[in-house]
């Protein structure tokens, strides 16, 4: 019997977990762009040499492409796979600035809850990376 980590990247649970990962992405974005600009742009870091505006917006419409990308995917899931979880590594500091500057978004009204928060952001690497099976298939050498 394989594991999950051989199972090839057309099975059911990875197609599955990548479209979900996807559904969300766009989700993200969509609402990057719109309804929740406010929230976004508060867990921008204070220290980032870029206004809060502009990142939400190019953050957002990374987010719609990822997710796009990783609902329709039919080719490219091993640059896809590990673009997300870049993505995913780069908004980190983010995360990290609202917990330490105790920036309040999204229901993060308090610094436990902004500290549990922290431990999502590296299961959501390894989604990226599992649901694509880049990890396991990307070019070594």
């Amino acid at each position: 019997m394989a594991s999950l980590t051989d199972a090839p990247p057309t099975s059911l649970p990875r197609t599955v977990a990548r479209r979900l990962l996807g559904a969300i992405l766009l989700f993200a974005g969509v609402s990057h762009l719109t309804f929740a600009r406010e929230e976004f742009s508060a867990q921008v870091p204070d220290w980032f040499p870029v206004g809060d505006d502009p990142v939400v917006l190019v953050s957002g419409i990374a987010e719609i492409s990822l997710g796009a990308a990783l609902v329709a995917w039919t080719r490219g899931r091993i640059p896809t796979g590990l673009l997300a979880a870049a993505f995913f590594i780069a908004i980190f500091p983010g995360n990290i600035a609202q917990y330490v500057e105790g920036t309040d978004a999204f229901g993060l009204d308090s610094d436990r809850k902004r500290f549990v928060r922290l431990f999502f952001q590296p299961l959501l690497v390894v989604w990226a990376l599992w649901s694509t099976a880049a990890w396991r298939d990307r070019p070594r050498g």
